[in-house]
């Protein structure tokens, strides 16, 4: 589980506590995660070991959002020489850093650049799930900002073609797979075309805001749809899911 971004804690002391799930999860794969724009304004490399200390993070996730952040009337635009900043704090974190999307896509050459700079996994968050253009347009009561927005309906790679260009570049790096990820079967296409995990986060939030049943009948129907896709092509194990499993139709 990644929690969302971090930035109000470093902010504000007191709203740390309620990023802090460790407490109820102590075993899950967790996630810290910060704007990465914010390392050219007011984050530090100290804020970023807070930021990963006060949940008992894993990781630190580090998600890109220019498009977004153009869009917004009060948005942070100045990305210059963050790949620089990326970089240094991978030297310093103790604990590996990641870097996301938002549900745009990341291109292999911007993926190679960023392996160099120290990173340890990339989350493409490819085209094809939440457009955060789309809430922009809808966020702003600007009307040329809608209207600009609303041009980029469409924009980003594709999740599927985000992860076969980066994984044919660099076939040995972690890949998350998320960007309009449904079900288990889509995680299992994802596995065969060079993911390592899937990720979802619309399904869980529904389930969630619904009850505690219903979020566990949904992941127990991920589950099961996992195993019956894998069943269907053959696969012993998610280790065993290949592209040799799956034909490509375009």
């Amino acid at each position: 589980m990644g929690v969302g971004s971090q930035r109000i804690g470093i902010e504000e002391d007191m709203r740390m506590e309620t990023f802090n799930i460790r407490k109820n999860a102590p075993d899950i794969l967790l996630f810290a995660n910060l704007g990465a724009v914010q390392l050219n304004n007011t984050i530090t490399i100290d804020d970023c070991k807070k930021a990963v200390d006060a949940i008992g993070a894993d990781a630190l996730i580090f998600h890109l959002n220019p498009l977004q952040e153009a869009l917004m009337e009060d948005g942070d635009t100045n990305f210059f020489g963050i790949l620089n900043k990326i970089e240094e704090v991978c030297k310093h974190l103790s604990v590996p850093v990641v870097i996301k999307e938002v549900g745009w896509g990341i291109s292999a050459q911007a993926a190679k650049k960023l392996i160099g700079a120290g990173v340890k996994a990339i989350d493409v968050a490819g085209a094809g799930g939440t457009s955060w253009s789309e809430v922009e347009k809808f966020r702003t009561k600007n009307p040329v900002l809608q209207r600009i927005a609303g041009g980029f309906r469409g924009w980003g790679i594709p999740t599927v073609e985000t992860i076969v260009q980066i994984r044919e570049e660099l076939p040995d790096i972690l890949l998350f797979a998320s960007g309009g990820l449904k079900s288990g079967i889509d995680i299992t296409k994802c596995i065969a075309l060079g993911a390592n995990l899937g990720g979802i986060a619309r399904g869980f939030l529904i389930a969630a805001l619904n009850s505690q049943e219903t979020l566990d009948a949904y992941i127990e129907e991920l589950m099961l749809q996992m195993k019956v896709t894998m069943f269907a092509i053959g696969a012993e194990n998610v280790g065993a899911i290949s592209s040799e499993k799956i034909v490509r139709i375009d």
